[in-house]
């Protein structure tokens, strides 16, 4: 090809990862390009909630990510307004039992000593922070730490105040390397783009970007959907989700699993989740799940059982066997750094992603140990 570009460092993807990757790498100095076979946020982040938790991790350094992220979305809320419809709303977790309230209690313990403010909320103190949620449950746990985005709002200004220049609608096709195995740039089917730094930040793609460059990153799609009702007066003040979540979101299983999640959002409508389920990139619509999340999100507010529903939608979460991403650079590719495997976090862990990136893009001591997210630690039969 003899149509070439050259910048400081190629950004491969366009979702809410890459943009902070952008926005931080260009306040880092560097002259940025960002590259996507589609429209921003046109994969993962669009088919997402915009959740930004610290609530469902548990103290390691995926937490610690979560907190240095929330700190950066706050700091970007005071930004860039209401363009992105920043919430800092908080989050509530209820149990159901005495069994799920103690092994609750016993979980906001540990995150409290790693940082994390919890509030604990007695069963009949339940009400006053949720007038509606449903009579009978044993107590939960407040966050006041969690908060929400509208992500591809979030996203496309992200990429707007970061000036880096955008090549939507170009294909990755092959990661550029020169004769000491260095990365050079990346090649699309309109072009190459010349630089001797490019982040993979692509998403539940991030396995695929991986192997044009020769390695290996074990990314799998995990399917979710999402259930939308019809706008409502805002009768949902916090995120709400049942203490079973947490384990949803750190099991291993590629079966069907549901919790319920409720949250309201700044438009009106109610957003209920949560599903889970490796069954490849399949975009079949599934009656049973979508029935599983109504009945689940009744449950914890029965009043939904009389609102409509308008629309439902799903997205492929980037999961990794350890369920932590792929972050900083990878050794077996100089210049090739990697940015995905958030699975469903990615929202909320983008800011302290592509900080750390950034970080390590201008050769800077960054703020985390990368150790722990490491591209490489996996062994080879590990990619899919």
């Amino acid at each position: 090809m003899t149509n070439q570009s050259g910048c400081d460092v190629v950004v491969v993807g366009a979702g809410m990862v890459g943009a902070a990757c952008a926005l931080y790498a260009a306040r880092a100095g560097l002259d940025v390009v960002v590259v996507d076979r589609g429209p921003v946020a046109g994969g993962t982040t669009g088919a997402g909630e915009g959740n930004l938790l610290v609530s469902d991790k548990e103290p390691g350094p995926e937490l610690e990510l979560a907190l240095l992220s929330g700190q950066l979305w706050s700091e970007l809320a005071q930004e860039l307004g209401e363009a992105i419809e920043y919430e800092p709303k908080g989050g509530l977790v209820v149990a159901a039992t005495p069994e799920a309230l103690t092994a609750l209690t016993e979980l906001a313990a540990g995150q409290r000593t790693a940082g994390v403010e919890t509030i604990g909320v007695a069963a009949g103190q339940l009400h006053e922070v949720e007038p509606h949620l449903a009579p009978g449950l044993a107590g939960g746990v407040l966050y006041p730490q969690d908060a929400q985005v509208m992500p591809t709002l979030a996203a496309a200004h992200l990429l707007r105040a970061s000036g880096a220049r955008r090549e939507t609608g170009r294909t990755v096709t092959g990661v550029l390397r020169g004769a000491d195995g260095a990365v050079r740039g990346v090649r699309t089917d309109r072009g190459d783009f010349l630089a001797p730094a490019v982040v993979n930040a692509a998403g539940t793609w991030g396995g695929e970007v991986a192997a044009l460059a020769g390695v290996t990153l074990p990314v799998l799609p995990r399917r979710g959907f999402v259930l939308v009702t019809e706008p409502l007066p805002r009768r949902v003040r916090h995120k709400v989700y049942a203490a079973d979540y947490v384990a949803d979101v750190a099991s291993d299983s590629a079966a069907l699993q549901t919790s319920p999640v409720v949250e309201g959002t700044a438009a009106g409508p109610v957003l209920i989740g949560a599903s889970r389920e490796r069954v490849g990139f399949d975009r079949s619509f599934s009656l049973p799940v979508v029935r599983e999340l109504a009945a689940g999100a009744t449950r914890l507010f029965p009043f939904l059982a009389g609102v409509r529903a308008m629309r439902t939608y799903l997205g492929f979460r980037p999961y990794m066997p350890d369920h932590l991403p792929a972050v900083g650079p990878d050794p077996r590719v100089p210049g090739l750094f990697h940015a995905c495997g958030h699975e469903g976090a990615g929202i909320g862990l983008a800011t302290g992603t592509g900080h750390l990136i950034a970080q390590t893009l201008a050769g800077r001591t960054t703020d985390l140990d990368l150790t722990p997210f490491r591209p490489d630690r996996f062994p080879e039969e590990a990619a899919p």
